[in-house]
């Protein structure tokens, strides 16, 4: 075989390597973005399912609470704040403003005796606990795969093809403010 038909070859071979590194580095930023997507979903999910049991906790402590009707609209407020959210930034305010309402609620039930020996009020509490506990987690879970995406996007070879794609973009991540932060590392304990 001559000189040139080795080069050709060695060319080809290098070409066909190219191609490839491409191909896995376009596939690996696909599978990252829908790996991100999937918990947000995760986070939207366990966010519906406390927005589904606000009613019933506000009906349980209207039952029992005459004149805290401040309280109660706050929550109902944060709850509609909270299903309107669409991005990750108004999620995380709305989320921000729901803690804020359930935790005045929580603190208003402290003194009602019969409404925390109500077996309905304490069945949403620990429901709305493990959704809690639950939203956590998604949120750990989105914004880590948010942190890997982001690093892949900004990073040689993959950031070169991003540019030429255009497809992938950063992503925010779902973050608390620094006092929700400690709130959220100290959570209250609901004693009955």
């Amino acid at each position: 075989m001559s000189t040139g038909g080795i080069i050709a070859i060695v060319i080809v071979v290098v070409v066909i390597i190219i191609i490839i590194a491409i191909i896995a580095a376009y596939n690996g930023l696909v599978k990252l973005d829908e790996r991100v997507n999937e918990a947000w979903s995760d986070i939207t999910v366990q966010l519906k399912r406390r927005s589904d049991l606000i009613p019933n906790l506000v009906e349980t402590v209207k039952g029992y609470t005459k004149h805290e009707s401040e309280a109660i609209k706050q929550v109902s407020d944060a709850r509609a704040k909270m299903m309107g959210a669409r991005s990750v930034e108004s999620t995380a305010e709305a989320d921000k403003s729901m803690l804020g309402a359930l935790s005045r609620i929580m603190a208003v039930t402290e003194s009602y005796p019969e409404l925390k020996a109500d077996t309905n009020f304490q069945q949403l509490t620990a429901e709305l606990s493990d959704t809690e506990d639950k939203i956590q987690a998604a949120r750990r879970f989105y914004n880590a795969g948010a942190k890997e995406l982001n690093t892949k996007i900004k990073t040689f070879p993959t950031n070169i093809i991003n540019n030429l794609v255009g497809h992938f973009k950063k992503r925010e991540y779902y973050e608390v403010d620094e006092a929700e932060k400690l709130k959220v590392q100290n959570a209250p304990e609901v004693k009955f």
